[in-house]
């Protein structure tokens, strides 16, 4: 029996999370025929097509979601086994980390996960700051030890990224809201008045695009009455007017809770939420049990 490749894994995970080869090709730096290549490979090595053709995405089967949480653990074990032999002393270790992340995600997940690491390490104390851009600039010059968000073009070549979850987008407005009531129809979604958000100030964001050009198709399109430049302004926005805000679902889950949130009604992509570290952080024991119990609190 010939030894199994297991750099598969790595390509497995990051198919497994992105949902697409176009997007593990850009998170592994590979070209998309070279992805392409390896799902072949991995879809004869399993004896499954892993990923389906459903429109004009790919969707999972059911043994790619059986494998999805087994594969993401075995490759940060491997990370861990091929990192440094220094042993961690979590009982004693006094350190602060400093996370850079959103308001939405610190709401839904932050109490849970400063609970994990206070039992495992009591001395360690977590400083959340807000991400200002989109740029690795704060990573790479050690001013921040973890991010969340999603990958994109503007951040560095050299960052570390590892998939946490896939979220939606939803629409969320305030309590007794005209929209909380009867079927929510593109017509009705696109005649509400909308906060758009993006943080260079003078353009909607990537979920704007994808809205406008979903609903162009159907003669619609939104008024966009205001701008803001995170989650949580648009939430509060919204909680307090007739605006609506579109906003991503488990992101934003704890911001939510006394508002009506409802599925859009035209078809709008989902987003990977990944983890993201420079790579001299990669051994750093304290480091790697971090990143361990982000992904477990967000599993």
């Amino acid at each position: 029996m010939s030894r199994p490749d297991f750099n598969l894994l790595v390509t497995l995970e990051a198919l497994l999370t992105e949902g697409s080869v176009a997007g593990a090709a850009r998170r592994l730096r590979l070209s998309p025929s070279a992805m392409s290549r390896a799902l072949a490979r991995l879809r004869e090595t399993l004896g499954d097509p892993l990923l389906v053709r459903a429109g004009r995405g790919l969707v999972p089967t059911p043994r790619a979601l059986e494998l999805r949480e087994q594969v993401g653990r075995l490759v940060e074990n491997v990370e861990a086994v091929l990192g440094s032999q220094e042993i961690l002393d979590l009982k004693n270790l006094v350190r602060v980390f400093t996370l850079g992340t959103s308001d939405g995600f610190v709401e839904t997940f932050g109490p849970s996960l400063i609970a994990r690491v206070s039992l495992d390490a009591p001395g360690v104390r977590l400083r959340f700051l807000p991400k200002l851009d989109r740029k690795s600039t704060s990573l790479r010059d050690g001013e921040v030890d973890l991010e969340t968000g999603v990958v994109g073009a503007m951040m560095g070549p050299e960052v570390r990224a590892q998939g946490l979850f896939r979220d939606c987008f939803v629409g969320a407005v305030r309590a007794g809201h005209a929209l909380s009531k009867g079927r929510i129809t593109p017509a009705r979604y696109a005649d509400s008045k909308h906060i758009a958000l993006s943080r260079r100030g003078f353009d909607g964001g990537p979920i704007d695009h994808a809205l406008e050009a979903a609903l162009a198709p159907l003669g619609l399109q939104r008024e966009i009455l205001t701008m803001v430049g995170g989650f949580s302004t648009a939430l509060a926005l919204a909680r307090a007017s007739d605006l609506v805000a579109t906003v991503p679902d488990r992101h934003t889950a704890g911001l939510r809770g006394d508002m009506y949130s409802f599925p859009l009604p035209i078809p709008t992509p989902e987003v990977t939420v990944s983890l993201l570290w420079h790579p001299r952080m990669d051994a750093d024991p304290a480091h790697r049990w971090l990143r361990g119990c982000v992904r477990e609190i967000v599993a």
